[in-house]
């Protein structure tokens, strides 16, 4: 079912003290659908996206994956439940290779409990099954000739793409990607558009960006936020002609 739901978030509040930085925001991401989620600085955009991944806890509302409630639950739990995000700063090894980083990513996945001690005494290399998560991911991410290249050496973009790759090797059904092309030149934009709408097929993918090109480009869906709350959602066209939204945020240009 290329519509199948695999993320659902009911209500979501998060405060800090008296301020709301998420009020009552709910939002569904879809296999095969990408839902961008846009507005200004200071929207609640990234605090959303901490909730759905448990960096933060909500002060109220709910969040299921799929039909299982993981509110409340730890980041490493919600990642195992099928969940993969990217950051606003690349989050990679940059003294490690490009097959390296990915190869690590892909080990998360390991089903042994990561306390458990015998797991470190198995030679990293007899994991068949983590090897080609690793092979796939780069794959698809489009760094195959880039394999083994110091992840330091490589171009900003490429940084991006293996940020992805690393995702990707854990085997995630939701996607939640956090500016994902902040800091790209132009043909790099097109090369991560070019990934992103790749990688949609088999995912549910939640897209936070404030490249409107490339939001109007690969959306399904948009949810706009202004001050922690939702002022629209939507399809893109619905969401480009809304009065209320070009007054807060896109614009007379858009």
């Amino acid at each position: 079912m290329t519509d199948e739901v695999l993320l659902r978030a009911n209500a979501l509040t998060k405060r800090f003290g008296g301020l709301a930085a998420v009020d009552n925001v709910s939002i569904t991401l879809s296999r095969n659908r990408i839902h961008a989620v846009i507005g200004p600085n200071g929207a609640g955009k990234s605090t959303l996206t901490n909730l759905l991944s448990g960096d933060l806890p909500a002060s109220s509302g709910t969040v299921m994956i799929g039909a299982q409630d993981v509110t409340g639950w730890t980041p490493e739990r919600v990642a195992r439940q099928g969940l993969g995000r990217s950051y606003q700063k690349t989050n990679i090894f940059l003294p490690f290779s490009v097959w390296d980083n990915v190869f690590l990513a892909a080990q998360a996945r390991d089903p042994q409990q990561p306390w458990n001690p015998l797991r470190w005494l198995r030679p990293a290399a007899r994991s068949a099954d983590a090897r080609r998560r690793c092979e796939a991911a780069i794959a698809m991410a489009g760094l195959q000739e880039r394999r083994d290249a110091v992840a330091a050496t490589i171009s900003h973009g490429e940084q991006r793409q293996l940020e992805i790759a690393m995702t990707l090797a854990t085997e995630p059904q939701v996607l939640l990607l956090d500016e994902p092309l902040a800091g790209m030149g132009v043909a790099e934009a097109e090369r991560m558009v070019a990934l992103l709408l790749r990688i949609k097929k088999d995912h549910a993918i939640l897209l936070v960006e404030h490249d409107m090109d490339a939001v109007f480009a690969l959306a399904d869906a948009l949810t706009v936020m202004v001050n922690g709350q939702v002022i629209a959602s939507g399809a893109p066209d619905a969401i480009r002609g809304d009065a209320n939204v070009q007054a807060a945020y896109l614009g007379e240009e858009h």
